[in-house]
């Protein structure tokens, strides 16, 4: 995205573009954000960071250069919960881990 982007400009490019995501290897969701500043960008949930990061190098990197003439900041996360406000649902994706205190 540019550097500053108007609301209208972002959503209206967000509603061409979205539809272009399903079905992508991997990719659980994507959110699309704007704000205020006219920042924008987006939030993926991926299955795996390797799927993330054949995603980000293939032909999206390639669409991102050309549009915008720059790099995206690229940041990887874990994911240790999501909670769905709607339906209450807590899904966690791994057990928590215990620490244990060794006996000397």
């Amino acid at each position: 995205m540019p550097a500053s982007i108007k609301r209208a400009d972002c959503l209206a490019h967000f509603h061409k573009i979205a539809p272009g995501f399903g079905g992508i290897k991997g990719l659980i969701r994507k959110q699309f954000i704007w704000n205020e500043n006219g920042t924008a960008g987006g939030v993926y949930q991926w299955e795996s960071i390797e799927d993330a990061k054949a995603f980000y190098q293939g032909p999206w990197l390639d669409g991102i250069v050309e549009r915008y003439g720059s790099y995206p900041e690229i940041e990887y996360f874990v994911t240790f919960a999501v909670c769905d406000a709607k339906t209450g649902d807590v899904d966690f994706t791994e057990p928590p881990v215990t620490a244990r205190a060794n006996a000397a």
